[in-house]
């Protein structure tokens, strides 16, 4: 009998090692050291998911980049507090809506960003590297598909 066979036995038809949500956290915690490893910059996951994706749309309110980042009000108002102590973005009012505060790169922030893309890129290739081509390309699809 093997392990998982003996433990869904005892524990009915139920084995945590089997279950998506456990086995997703497994990777995500892969990953995480992973980029905590390589990344090199000393940011976390979430401050360089705010600076890329800043990168790529532009000045955006800070409402608008918790959506794009899928992060809570809290959470991303707590990397662009962090990100504007280490002078990265700035937080300027928006010229078309004086309510709102625009969320930018500074110019040492998009330095970075452009600095670190390839070693972005390459922790992505970690993470995926027991795939196989097809395998990575079918994995990405079917992330995007339960997103």
């Amino acid at each position: 009998m093997t392990k998982v066979a003996a433990v869904k036995s005892r524990a009915g038809s139920y084995c945590l090692d089997e279950q998506v949500g456990f086995m997703l956290r497994q990777v995500s915690q892969r990953h995480t050291a992973i980029f905590s490893e390589k990344i090199g910059c000393d940011l976390t996951s979430m401050q360089w998911a705010v600076l890329s994706k800043l990168r790529e749309v532009g000045a955006t309110s800070q409402n608008q980049l918790g959506r794009a980042t899928a992060m809570d009000v809290a959470t991303v108002k707590g990397v662009v507090d962090r990100l504007t102590a280490r002078g990265l973005i700035s937080i300027a009012p928006d010229p078309d809506d004086a309510r709102r505060r625009l969320v930018d790169l500074t110019p040492k922030g998009r330095a970075l960003v452009d600095d670190h893309t390839g070693k972005a890129h390459a922790i992505s290739d970690e993470t995926l590297a027991p795939l196989t081509a097809a395998e990575r390309k079918t994995f990405m699809s079917l992330l995007a598909k339960l997103r």
